[in-house]
């Protein structure tokens, strides 16, 4: 394979050109209730050749080598019809690498049959409808094992393995006209065991949609709030995140204003990191898919922006360096700029000190999902809790934030000493333009932040 694709690269005489390579088997299995609603393993083999030249991109995908030729001719007419504009790539060191795997083949869950796959989504799925009060369900587990080719004119060789594992799980309860659920995603490139021995977290998931019922919904207006770890991953992620993704910022005029370098955005205590090397982390590779080693990269440093997320292309229009973020979910896509595991820094305050200072607020507990548009954001907990007095109270729910990123942001009053991280499995992940689920991490520690607008009922 080497040979043929570093022939390939140099067949034609133009200013870039790089061909992605993909050999992948997946397997999805999915409970939905009582009813096993998928269940099969999937081979899928192909490619995308990318040709630039006098500031033109032409882009063609294949899935037959047969077709790859042909491809690469198509790239390049495609490239000589395009748009041209006036920025070159930027530069990212040549390098020849071979990255396999490192976990134990017993652990490898192309190793491991389907049938027992199948029966551990099974026993969890089980586990989930015989406790009290839940009357629906959904457990879905997936695993990837691929190889990836990538060779570029620049002189770029790297061959990587990867494998993901996880699992998405949900319980739905009901009480009468009161339906509520609770959902969980894990996931991770270690093995088969991340998604073993999880009874403990099936009851919990159980536990948790049930004792929604009972609670209250919460009271709407503008409170002081502690949340956890898994809202601050979510929070850094989706509301920060996505606007240091610089192919966001290239056609935005607004927010080329707003995320200016060394621009005061938070609290003097707030660093917001995305680290593509991460140990175990879902969104950790070595290279990314142009071929560029990953990176930790800070975003947020005291309080200041201090750093952005590229691809080759928006790096090369920004003047600025490539931080190994360019990312696709399959060969079918093109690498466009994404997040890899992005988590808030721990600072030195504890959880006790931290509930102690909140007089009449909330304690925010895990993401059920939610929306930004560019600096607006709105998050759902997955529970919560009523605080009075430095006291934890009742649970409540239906439970909402809301505001300006960057006015929250400067809300921050205690950034906890306890980071967790979050890995996405199963049907967990970030979509962007199309593609989705993107593996990718994210976490922080408990946060205090001051007067946030909370959407209740």
């Amino acid at each position: 394979m080497k040979e043929k694709l570093e022939e390939a690269v140099n067949t034609l005489r133009v200013d870039y050109m790089d061909i992605r390579i993909e050999d992948r088997h997946e397997t999805r299995i999915q409970y939905l209730g009582k009813k096993l609603e998928q269940l099969g393993e999937t081979d899928s083999f192909g490619g995308t050749v990318r040709v630039r030249d006098k500031g033109r991109w032409g882009i063609v995908s294949f899935t037959d080598m047969d077709d790859f030729d042909k491809s690469i001719f198509l790239a390049a007419r495609e490239a000589k019809t395009g748009k041209s504009e006036d920025y070159k790539l930027a530069e990212s060191p040549a390098v020849e690498d071979y990255v396999k795997k490192s976990i134990s083949a017993d652990s490898d869950p192309i190793n491991i049959n389907i049938d027992e796959k199948e029966k551990l989504v099974r026993d969890y799925n089980d586990m989930i409808l015989s406790s009290d009060r839940i009357n629906n369900s959904s457990v879905f587990y997936k695993d990837v094992d691929v190889k990836k080719y990538f060779v570029s004119s620049e002189g770029t060789y790297v061959e990587q393995d990867r494998t993901e594992c996880g699992m998405s799980i949900q319980a739905i309860a009901k009480d009468g006209t009161n339906v509520q659920k609770y959902a969980d995603s894990l996931g991770g490139i270690d093995g088969f065991g991340v998604v073993k021995n999880l009874d403990d977290k099936i009851k919990e998931i159980s536990e948790k949609a049930a004792s929604l019922l009972d609670a209250k919904p919460a009271k709407g207006g503008h409170f002081d709030c502690l949340i956890d770890q898994r809202m601050a991953g979510t929070f850094i992620h989706e509301a920060f995140g996505h606007m240091s993704e610089s192919d966001h910022i290239c056609g935005n005029d607004k927010l080329q204003k707003e995320m200016i370098l060394g621009r005061k955005i938070g609290a003097e205590a707030l660093t917001a990191i995305d680290d593509g090397t991460m140990e175990h982390g879902m969104g950790t590779n070595k290279y990314d898919d142009e071929g560029v080693l990953c990176q930790k990269n800070y975003l947020i440093t005291d309080g200041k922006i201090s750093g952005r997320l590229h691809s080759k292309d928006t790096a090369g229009k920004m003047g600025e360096k490539v931080s190994g973020n360019a990312r696709a979910i399959d060969f079918k896509f093109e690498p466009i700029v994404r997040m890899t595991n992005t988590y808030i820094e721990p600072r030195d305050w504890t959880f006790e000190e931290m509930l102690a200072g909140i007089e009449n607020g909330y304690y925010v507990k895990g993401s059920q999902g939610g929306m930004t548009n560019l600096d607006v954001f709105t998050f759902s907990a997955g529970e919560a809790y009523k605080v009075e007095n430095g006291k934890l109270g009742e649970k409540v729910r239906d439970l909402t934030l809301t505001g300006n990123i960057f006015d929250t942001m400067n809300r921050i009053d205690a950034i906890g000493n306890d980071l967790i991280m979050y890995n996405s499995g199963g049907s967990g992940g970030c979509g962007k333009a199309g593609q989705a689920p993107l593996p990718i991490g994210r976490g922080g520690p408990h946060l205090v932040i001051r007067d946030v607008i909370v959407g209740g009922r």
